[in-house]
């Protein structure tokens, strides 16, 4: 399950912009990092893209698995996102 949270949200920067050019995805990903939002603030962020209560569901384990992850992770997989708005790939689009 984390392995595929981590690729789609890996996978997401290369339908926007170089530098990601996508504010959305960028505030997502600052609030997904964030361990001061809690499950209830990152939900109310989601709330337009949640349609059924498996979404739900989904998006408070996306977040519970954030909120139990290190500072240190979290940090690295900030980098991590900016190496990939930086690619050569994503600036291709």
């Amino acid at each position: 399950m984390k392995l595929v949270v981590v690729l789609m949200l890996a996978a997401l920067p290369l339908y926007c912009y170089a530098g990601s050019g996508c504010q959305l995805l960028e505030d997502l990903v600052g609030k997904t990092l964030d361990s001061s939002v809690s499950t209830d603030d990152y939900r109310e962020v989601l709330k337009d893209y949640i349609n059924t209560p498996l979404d739900e569901l989904a998006v408070n384990e996306l977040k519970e698995c954030f909120l139990s992850q290190s500072n240190e992770t979290l940090a690295n997989f900030g980098v991590m996102m900016e190496s990939i708005y930086n690619s050569y790939l994503c600036k291709l689009f």
